[in-house]
């Protein structure tokens, strides 16, 4: 392999690792300035309804389990999280695994 083509490919996979995130994270986006509850949340996430972006790969199905659950315990909806669906590909392009759950007691 040529060292031009070494170099734009470590500098594609350096972009693309810079722009994305390996650890899950819960999709809540917040409209700003908001003061009506009904009207603050954006993301698919919700107090009621945790929604984890994650990879498979990498991260066990413990691991998000336990970030839902600490949601539900956070916003005080529920002791644990059931989970109710899962969409692929619907994320991050390094995480592209939706995991949505239900906040219950």
């Amino acid at each position: 392999m040529s060292s031009i083509k070494i170099v734009s490919v470590s500098v594609f996979v350096l972009l693309l690792t810079a722009c994305s995130i390996w650890e899950p994270f819960v999709d809540r986006r917040r409209n700003a300035g908001v003061t009506d509850i009904r009207n603050l949340y954006v993301g698919k996430s919700t107090p009621k309804n945790p929604a984890i972006c994650s990879n498979p790969i990498w991260t066990s199905k413990q691991t998000v389990q336990a970030l839902a659950d600490a949601e539900c315990v956070k916003y005080n909806t529920g002791t644990h999280a059931v989970q109710t669906d899962v969409n692929h590909f619907s994320c991050k392009l390094l995480l592209p695994t939706h995991t949505f759950f239900k906040c219950e007691k």
